[in-house]
């Protein structure tokens, strides 16, 4: 298997070779952010977007980071890798303590993390379940803090499925790594932007690429009465691309994987993602 190319702190090595302290506090709490950024043509999809992101998810919990240094990295990592398509995982955490402390001292020298994989952006059809969403009330916040997700998610696989569809109180949220779309009455729909969902880097590319061609995407609270009546379904991010939703084995449904709203929301997103 080939070595995966990784950063730690500014040193460039195999990620086999890397070694982080059981003290760090992305260990103990969870204390970091982190970006998926994707590339094809070895080029960065939407980079500025997944920087201000990082830098957005990184003030939310006061913690400084260098920009330029960690922007310089994830290109390296790009470059090395032997692939022109897949992804670079970063993550900045606080720092390591001297020992496990909730409260954290305000010198800490902030961690950097990431490596790069190969990945190849092939359209696949999703089976999903739905549940309650678990996870804390800053999701909207990019962390690591994902054991809601990850609970979910693995009670899911289980069941035979690729993703979940969370909601609150009847309220649409988001899926466990993606954003959702659907198809009601014609018209797409999403989950208005909350604290209770991250703001999508392709999601937003979705909806920009389809009022470019006059094509508006509705973003309110939609509930899970809403879901029931809709003719396609999707999921996007920046490793799945747009991902139709082919049953939610749940929810009594009839979800189309040739919807036309589906397909041309597929195609211009496409042609503006892969370019």
């Amino acid at each position: 298997m080939e070595q995966v190319k990784a950063v730690f702190n500014g040193s460039f090595d195999s990620l086999d070779n890397i070694q982080v302290s059981p003290l760090s506090r992305a260990y103990t709490f969870s204390d970091s952010v982190y970006e998926v950024v994707p590339f094809y043509n070895s080029s960065p999809i939407a980079y500025e977007n997944h920087i201000e992101r990082l830098q957005k998810s990184a003030s939310a919990l006061s913690m400084k980071i260098n920009l330029d240094m960690i922007s310089n990295e994830i290109k390296k990592l790009i470059a090395l890798c032997e692939s022109k398509a897949g992804y670079v995982y970063y993550q900045v955490t606080r720092g390591q303590d001297l020992i496990r402390s909730h409260m954290h001292s305000n010198d800490m020298e902030i961690e950097t993390f990431g490596y790069v994989l190969a990945h190849t952006f092939e359209t696949k059809s999703l089976k999903t379940m739905i549940c309650e969403d678990l996870r804390w009330g800053r999701c909207d916040i990019k962390s690591t803090s994902l054991l809601g997700n990850v609970l979910s998610m693995n009670k899911a696989r289980e069941k035979g499925c690729d993703e979940v569809i969370m909601h609150n109180n009847n309220i649409l949220t988001e899926a466990g790594a993606s954003n959702l779309f659907f198809v009601k009455d014609d018209d797409i729909c999403t989950p208005a932007l909350s604290n209770n969902i991250l703001p999508g880097i392709t999601r937003q590319i979705l909806i920009d690429t389809l009022l470019n061609i006059d094509i508006k995407v509705y973003e309110k609270d939609f509930t899970l009465d809403d879901l029931k009546l809709a003719s396609s379904a999707w999921l996007t991010s920046s490793t799945k691309g747009i991902a139709p939703i082919e049953k939610i084995i749940n929810l009594d449904c009839n979800l189309s994987l040739n919807n036309d709203k589906y397909l041309i929301a597929k195609k211009v997103f496409d042609s503006n993602f892969f370019n």
